[in-house]
């Protein structure tokens, strides 16, 4: 009996170091399945820092609204779907966004706020223009705001198109599409620096003109396009700095590129009657036929983006 009694007990001892041993490994694969489960859920999320604080985003949201042109361009090279745009004033080239399965969610500068918030968003996208509403958009929805740097245009433009990259698990297409387009501006900057051209950009609003030069709205054509300044002190503002006819024939540009803003808005073509007048003749420009009128879609309400940007550039060679 005492033998039977003895290896009981020794069987007894086994099973409980065996017990043992199992709970342990079974509490080290919850811990690993929890660690798992932890990498995961921040793998569906990514955290953005801009002018107005922090926002936390979901990655690949379903539901989205965008207010910046040059996002919806991106969003649409990327094959990324968008459930709600401002569809009173969409760029020529974006206009299939103007149909009915989008919902309108209102104009650039006076946002639909109702019919957003029935769309229920999972991410909203602004920019410069609904700056000022972000209080607004952010009771929403997580609201992302977008801003370029003028002053450091390729930098800040290609942390755009990363961070969209990564919201929506693009980033290998975004890579790619980045890669392609510094090679074409890496050409385009040798061939407008050799062409040596002094030019001048202007932006045209019902009878007044105001001019552009480096480090501002439009000053990537002459930062990083390479195309040569007429005039390096221009006032940098966002509307530019007003100018008057004469000031244009004095300074002589080789090339004058004009946006027609009256165009961008819905309004009849005016900038050819307003610039071409007889002090305008005097230039280099108008006599070897090299006013060049942007497209204003493009140029005002875009820009940014991976898609207008190509077509930026193009225009600006195109002139050279």
């Amino acid at each position: 009996m005492k033998k039977w009694s003895l290896l009981g007990i020794i069987f007894s001892i086994i099973l409980v170091l065996a017990a043992c041993g199992g709970a342990k490994e079974t509490s080290q694969q919850e811990k690993s399945s929890g660690s798992k489960g932890s990498e995961t859920t921040e793998a569906k999320e990514v955290t953005i820092q801009h002018k107005f604080g922090e926002v936390v985003v979901k990655k690949n949201p379903e539901k989205v609204v965008v207010f910046d042109f040059g996002v919806l361009d991106t969003l649409d090279e990327l094959g990324v779907e968008v459930a709600g745009v401002p569809q009173a004033m969409i760029p020529s080239y974006l206009e299939k966004y103007a149909d009915k399965k989008y919902t309108n969610v209102g104009s650039l500068k006076e946002p639909d706020f109702e019919a957003i918030h029935a769309l229920q968003p999972d991410v909203i996208f602004i920019s410069a223009r609904q700056a000022e509403l972000y209080d607004q958009f952010a009771e929403i929805a997580p609201t992302v705001f977008i801003e370029l740097d003028f002053t450091k245009y390729m930098e800040s433009f290609e942390k755009n198109m990363n961070l969209i990259g990564q919201i929506f698990g693009k980033e290998e297409k975004v890579a790619s599409e980045l890669k392609e387009i510094k090679a074409n501006i890496e050409k385009l900057n040798k061939k407008a620096t050799s062409a040596n051209q002094k030019g001048l950009i202007v932006l045209t609003n019902e009878g007044k003109v105001s001019a552009f030069g480096p480090n501002s709205r439009y000053g990537f054509v002459h930062d990083v396009f390479g195309f040569g300044a007429v005039d390096k002190d221009i006032e940098v503002s966002t509307h530019g700095q007003v100018v008057t006819f004469e000031y244009i024939m004095e300074k002589n540009p080789d090339v004058l590129f004009v946006i027609d803003r009256n165009v961008a808005v819905g309004g009849e073509a005016g900038a050819k009657k307003t610039i071409e007048n007889e002090l305008v003749q005097k230039t280099n420009a108008y006599k070897n036929n090299k006013i060049v009128y942007l497209d204003a879609n493009t140029w005002y309400l875009s820009g940014g983006g991976l898609k207008s940007i190509k077509l930026m550039a193009e225009e600006i060679e195109a002139a050279l």
